[in-house]
């Protein structure tokens, strides 16, 4: 059974960076592509970035280019974001997903497999 934990939620104030973590088990998480989603009260899911099984590729919501990152560790299998510049409208629970491919989709529906979700909340 996939079980995705997301972990690195908190309280920070705008301007800050946070790093949230997604642990992976239940599979080969190095065949699998991983997104990270985000869920602001009131709103529908929306995606943030994924990331190519291998690493390689990678792709953002125009919303949090050039201030957050997607990474990997597939020997360790755990996927990251490394969130900087923080906003207030960056407030939300974020989750981390996997897929049943290889390929980084941006959309919800082609994720298999959810984490619980991680708060954030950015002060202003």
């Amino acid at each position: 059974q996939v079980q995705l934990v997301e972990s690195g939620g908190g309280l920070v104030q705008a301007g800050g960076s946070l790093r949230l973590s997604c642990a992976a088990s239940g599979r080969t998480f190095s065949r699998y592509a991983m997104g990270w989603f985000r869920q602001a009260p009131g709103k529908e899911r929306a995606f943030v970035a994924a990331i190519s099984d291998s690493g390689d590729s990678t792709t953002y919501a125009d919303f949090v280019k050039g201030r957050f990152t997607i990474s990997r560790d597939n020997a360790k299998n755990t996927v990251y974001l490394q969130m900087n510049s923080l906003k207030p409208d960056d407030t939300a629970v974020y989750y981390c997903a996997t897929t049943e491919s290889s390929y980084y989709w941006r959309f919800t529906y082609a994720y298999a497999y959810w984490g619980q979700g991680t708060q954030v909340t950015v002060s202003s």
